[in-house]
Formats: C-alpha cells, sequence, structure tokens
C-alpha cells in the first residue's frame, strides 16, 4: 500500500491503492521532497507497530530531523538497552570489589607484620648501630643507599640485614633501588629465593659476593615491572 502525503485542496491519484493524509500545504511539500527521509520514519513506525504487538506492550522510538529537512530514526527501547549494558560493564563487580579489598586488607595486615620483627629498626636505633645520626640515615634512605620501608603507625623501620660483614649497608643497595624502583620491591627482592640465583635469595647472592649476578636478576624482574 502507498501513502500520499497531500494538502487541503488536493485528492489522491485516480486509481491509487492507498490513503489519504492531509497535511498543510508547507509540509506537504516538504515531505514530497523527503520521500528518502519519510520512508525511515514510516519504516520505523511500522517496526514499532510490529513490535508492540509482538511484546504486548508499548514501545517508543525517537525521530531527530534537522533544519534540513536529514531525518534519523532510533529505537529508543534499543538506544536505553544499549546504554545499561555499558552501565552494566563499566559497573564494578561486586565480588571483585571485595576480594581486591580482602587483599588489600591482607597486604597491610602482611607489612604490618613484617615491619614489627626484631630484625626490623628505628632510624633511631639503626643510626646508633652504624654509629651515625638519624638525619644522616633518612638522607641515606632517601637517595636509595639504604633500604628503609614505611610504615603508617610505625614510622621507616631498616632492616638489619642490608649490611654486609662490616657492618656498612651493601653499596650496592642504590643500584638495586634503580632498577626495581620502589623500597618494598627492593625488601623482596633481597628477601625471595630467585632461579637467576639458583635459588638464592638477593640478599645471600650478596653476602656471597654474586654481585653482578644479583644486579642482572634485579634488572630482569625490573625490566618486567615497566
Amino acid at each position: 500500500m502507498t501513502t500520499f502525503f497531500v494538502g487541503p485542496d488536493q485528492t489522491l491519484p485516480k486509481g491509487s491503492a492507498g490513503f489519504k493524509v492531509e497535511l498543510p500545504g508547507t509540509a506537504s511539500q516538504l515531505l514530497t521532497r523527503s520521500r528518502r527521509h519519510m520512508k525511515a520514519l514510516l519504516q520505523g513506525y511500522g517496526d514499532a507497530i510490529v513490535k508492540s504487538r509482538a511484546a504486548g506492550r508499548p514501545v517508543s522510538f525517537r525521530v531527530e530531523v534537522d533544519p534540513e529537512g536529514e531525518t534519523v530514526v532510533t529505537a529508543v527501547e534499543e538506544a536505553i538497552a544499549a546504554r545499561e549494558t555499558v552501565q552494566a560493564a563499566a559497573a564494578p563487580d561486586a565480588e571483585l570489589t571485595a576480594a581486591l579489598a580482602a587483599a588489600r586488607e591482607r597486604g597491610r595486615l602482611r607489612a604490618a607484620e613484617i615491619l614489627g620483627g626484631d630484625d626490623m629498626l628505628s632510624a633511631k636505633d639503626f643510626a646508633k648501630m652504624l654509629g651515625t645520626t638519624r638525619v644522616t640515615v633518612n638522607a641515606k634512605r632517601q637517595s636509595g643507599q639504604i633500604l628503609g620501608l614505611d610504615g603508617a603507625k610505625r614510622g621507616f623501620r631498616f632492616p638489619v640485614w642490608q649490611l654486609d660483614a662490616e657492618g656498612r649497608p651493601y653499596c650496592e643497595l642504590a643500584a638495586l633501588h634503580e632498577r626495581l624502583g620502589a623500597p618494598w620491591a627492593v625488601y623482596r627482592f633481597l628477601v625471595q629465593p630467585h632461579g637467576e640465583l639458583d635459588g638464592l635469595t638477593g640478599c645471600e647472592a650478596l653476602e656471597r659476593g654474586k654481585v653482578q649476578a644479583a644486579l642482572e636478576a634485579a634488572e630482569s624482574i625490573g625490566r618486567d615491572f615497566r
């Protein structure tokens, strides 16, 4: 069936099989010149009828028309569904959020346990062991020459095992900080065994004089996290 948009004084073409929609003259002229756009509009309207009958409920669609008569027909239901999908994807999964929170709490408790160990000294006690001042200790910590771990409640703590046989901090600590970045990364490297070091920890490798191997292992680990 063909649809004809005609003005008040116009009639359907003789013998046509369709129906008449009377519109003001200006609107009729514009629509007549925009057949492609009207086809899209009527198609959207027809689709809405089909969807409404199939669903047994009202549906809606949106029509946007610019000053030039360009027409965009959007199924509102589809637009809403797409937006809800994006919002659902963006919303954090409750299970994942809880798991991350639990992991952070375990990390916090583990850090507190480490910093509370007998091998961890305050800046004052570490300075006394080195025969220097707290100011010097903190300056060397900031430059990476000394390993100091930050504790929220205890302040910085300094592991005693970072000292060599002569009671001085390993001179490789600055190079380890450069390769691994954060102090806690240096700590993990020093206390954990590494395949590249034949199962030795970083600290054990330094104790046994395997300095170059330790630095190469640290470089490899640091590169993996860049």
